[in-house]
């Protein structure tokens, strides 16, 4: 399925539904946030698709563990390094909306602080990979890092922000809107953005897999 083109202009379309649906339709009024809730098109989606990303790199660590086969590894390089890629464009477009909502890019927030710390995480992936020379030793190690790095992400993510206090929506004194808030118009082009940036995401990780599979494939011969 994943050498098919349909699901690719599924994706193409749906994105430009969302640029254009995000950047032009009607939306809710809500305190501190105004304008800028139409980040939510763009912020939001990017954590979903880091998470489901990583989510099939470690299943993917956890294959190549149990076959030792070296596609394994590739799908688990490619698809960690597009989330990573995913990850970064969260992190900066959080800290734009931050800007216009709290007035400060990098206010310490328990979840900015946390989503920080994860991408690190996987900073010292990549760094631990490039510092094995052997390909089947670095495959192995870097595997085995995957599946507790990823044991950490989500606690990270989705656990300990929510134990504290904290700008974000769902945490008491959050300025910012509620589920209320978030009315049909916006689920409309919300829902199919999560649908759109995730294809994109697999679709990136297809190509990056692809070239690292040729660059094996090279360093045979």
């Amino acid at each position: 399925m994943l050498r098919q083109s349909w699901w690719k202009i599924l994706s193409v379309a749906i994105l430009l539904y969302v640029v254009i649906g995000g950047l032009l339709m009607p939306i809710p009024h809500v305190k501190n946030v105004m304008e800028s809730i139409r980040n939510l098109f763009f912020h939001v989606p990017m954590w979903f698709t880091m998470t489901f990303l990583f989510t099939l790199s470690v299943i993917s660590a956890i294959l190549y563990l149990n076959t030792q086969k070296a596609k394994y590894d590739a799908w688990t390089t490619a698809l960690a390094s597009v989330a990573m890629l995913f990850g970064l464009l969260g992190l900066t477009t959080g800290m734009l909306w931050a800007k216009y909502a709290w007035n400060s890019a990098w206010s310490n927030d328990p979840k900015q602080v946390y989503a920080a710390i994860s991408l690190l995480i996987y900073v010292a992936f990549f760094i631990l990979r490039g510092s094995i020379a052997d390909d089947k030793s670095k495959a192995k190690v870097s595997a085995v890092y995957n599946v507790f790095a990823y044991a950490a992400l989500i606690p990270l993510i989705f656990i300990l922000p929510r134990m504290q206090e904290s700008l974000h929506p769902g945490a008491e004194g959050n300025p910012g809107f509620n589920n209320e808030d978030v009315d049909s118009q916006l689920q409309m082009v919300f829902y199919p953005a999560v649908i759109g940036w995730i294809l994109l995401g697999v679709w990136l990780s297809t190509l990056r897999y692809r070239f690292k599979m040729i660059e094996n494939n090279l360093n045979e011969i």
